[in-house]
């Protein structure tokens, strides 16, 4: 890992959380990720399941963590079962945690090897009369391939017939909902590195440069800082291809004339942090890039207001919605006819902005939360709004990371990133 190592103060206090929320006399199993093959012996660089990662902080492969707070054996109440390392494997793929390094990493004393777990995992449901199995529900989840958990759970659900079964996900959603200071702290730094990306952008960005070349900038200052790399898929789209939510090809030339929308984020320590900014490739918006540039800010500014406690996300949208609908009356891309004659289910603002506003994150660019219940303090939200028009070739979309706070509005981790149209024009036309 590149990340400095996090104190295993917070990986307690989330293994306290969730056991307050288990029913009498049940045990719950995590498993890590596999490491996932390409082609012949190729593989995908290794990411860490954020549940187990969020649990114990062991950020490696082929670990499981069992958590059982009322087993009869006090050294069975938590339980780490790790891949034995030894001299072979350190020469050939680097240093493995050992049992001391997982305590100091995790802050869980009983610590086994994996071979071992069969027996012991055996002896443990002997003794529960139920298990909590960690699904993937997500409600944007592609669940297509297999996964190690769903191989665990196959298995169980075989092998032990007569027990309960419980849902992990509904405890895992509303405890890493609302983060910890430190969790804050995490997810700050990786919005400064952001920061730094986009700093020098400005100062690189002009016509005849391609997007790729954008993105390979932005790589850089990521690595450069500890991070690995982005937190998701970068999407780097001037002029038309703007227009297009999910563009990641970034494989054209950046026009004289144009704007660029990147929506660009850097992780640190498996933490997201997601951002976009629209940037003009000449360093002069032209006057109705900056009135659309501008509406999309003035919906931005009254959304975020928005992100208090009791807040229900649902109702939120449609309040975002009317900010929207009077902005793209004042740019003259829908008249009172339009709204007149919409369908409640796709009002007439959605031909411009089709998407939602906000997002929980944390540790997954698109973090689990529970969309039916209030909003809390403490729960980390993005904001995003945008407006797109293929015809003009020009789409403007702006995003900045909120947290929720309890005394007033929410805390922008992204506060010190050039937002405004003439500081990004001013810091592009600095010499």
């Amino acid at each position: 890992m590149k990340y400095e190592r996090i104190p295993s103060d917070l990986y307690v206090k989330n293994r306290k959380k969730y056991a307050a929320q288990m029913n009498a006399n049940t045990l719950a199993v995590f498993n890590s990720n596999d490491i996932y093959p390409i082609s012949a012996d190729s593989s995908i660089p290794f990411q860490q399941h954020r549940d187990i990662l969020y649990l114990s902080g062991v950020d490696q492969e082929e670990s499981i963590l069992v958590i059982f707070p009322s087993c009869s054996n006090e050294r069975h109440k938590e339980v780490l079962f790790l891949k034995e390392t030894s001299e072979l494997i350190a020469i050939w793929e680097g240093e493995k945690l050992t049992k001391e390094s997982a305590f100091e990493v995790s802050g869980i004393k009983t610590v086994y090897w994996l071979e071992q777990f069969p027996v012991i995992f055996k002896q443990m449901m002997a003794e529960a009369e139920g298990i909590y199995l960690n699904t993937n529900e997500h409600l944007r989840a592609n669940t297509e391939v297999e996964t190690r958990e769903d191989r665990f759970i196959k298995k169980v659900k075989g092998d032990y017939p007569a027990h309960q079964v419980h849902k992990s996900a509904p405890i895992m959603h509303r405890i890493r909902s609302v983060k910890e200071q430190v969790e804050i702290e995490l997810l700050q730094r990786a919005c400064k590195i952001t920061e730094a990306g986009v700093r020098r952008l400005l100062k690189y960005i002009k016509p005849g440069v391609w997007e790729y070349e954008i993105e390979a900038e932005l790589a850089h200052e990521f690595l450069r800082s500890r991070s690995q790399g982005f937190a998701y898929t970068p999407i780097i789209a001037s002029g038309k291809n703007a227009c297009v939510l999910h563009y990641i090809e970034n494989n054209q030339l950046c026009n004289d004339g144009d704007v660029i929308l990147l929506d660009v984020g850097a992780e640190y320590a498996n933490y997201s942090s997601d951002l976009t900014r629209c940037i003009p490739v000449n360093g002069r918006f032209t006057a109705r890039q900056k009135a659309v540039y501008n509406s999309v800010l003035n919906v931005k500014k009254q959304a975020e207001q928005l992100l208090v406690p009791g807040t229900i996300m649902a109702e939120y949208h449609k309040e975002v919605g009317k900010f929207m609908e009077a902005e793209l009356l004042q740019l003259g891309l829908i008249d009172q006819t339009d709204i007149k004659n919409q369908n409640p289910e796709w009002p007439a603002y959605k031909k411009y902005f089709m998407h939602g506003t906000s997002h929980f994150l944390g540790l997954d660019t698109h973090d689990v939360g529970i969309w039916s219940e209030p909003i809390q303090a403490g729960m980390v939200f993005t904001c995003e709004p945008g407006i797109y028009i293929p015809e003009e070739g020009l789409g403007i979309r702006l995003e900045d990371d909120l947290v929720v706070s309890s005394t007033g509005s929410p805390f922008n981790l992204m506060k010190d990133i050039p937002l405004e149209a003439e500081e990004i024009e001013d810091l592009m036309n600095e010499h």
